[in-house]
């Protein structure tokens, strides 16, 4: 890859799908790991999934079937950035291990890295944080299908990074998350 001047990238770009459960810290691992990068001079984009769904999925509902149609128009956005140089930070639940599968595949037949990081907040974590009140809405019967409450969540059997943030600060999430980075290459 080379920029408009001729002279070679000094950085190749990447996905970074952060899953977990809601809550979880997923994006906020995202958005701290986009601030360290961008000041060390790297391309990022944070595709959000809520801010995603909302853009390029909002006639999809939550059925397993939709979910699984929003995960591969996310993956696919995310392979043509990273293409481009664009290291992708894609914090998104993804709930099942077919999607984020298909999602890796796609990205290994183009010849894009691709780093799967499960954000391994237990529920009751989760539930605690709350960031978006959807566990107390779920526990008040005003939402249903809520990913790790009523409905599946198929954490990763063997992510390329595990990330435990209950033991863990923020600094200290996105410092692992970075370390991964920087050993294969993507910081």
């Amino acid at each position: 890859m080379s920029e408009p001047n001729g002279t070679s990238a000094e950085w190749q770009g990447g996905t970074v799908w952060l899953t977990g459960l809601p809550s979880a810290g997923k994006t906020t691992i995202a958005a701290g790991l986009a601030e360290r990068l961008r000041a060390d001079g790297h391309r990022v984009q944070v595709l959000d999934g809520d801010e995603v769904r909302a853009a390029l999925s909002a006639e999809l509902g939550f059925s397993k079937e939709d979910r699984d149609t929003n995960v591969r128009r996310i993956g696919y956005v995310a392979g043509l950035l990273a293409e481009h140089g664009v290291t992708v930070l894609v914090p998104v639940i993804a709930p099942y291990a077919l999607s984020r599968a298909a999602v890796r595949d796609l990205h290994t037949a183009r010849g894009i890295p691709y780093i799967e990081v499960h954000v391994a907040t237990p529920v009751e974590i989760c539930a605690d944080r709350d960031v978006k009140s959807l566990y107390a809405r779920q526990a008040a019967g005003e939402l249903s299908g809520l990913t790790g409450a009523d409905d599946p969540y198929e954490a990763p059997i063997d992510p390329d990074l595990r990330v435990h943030t209950e033991h863990r600060t923020v600094e200290e999430s996105v410092r692992q998350v970075r370390a991964l980075l920087t050993a294969r290459g993507l910081s």
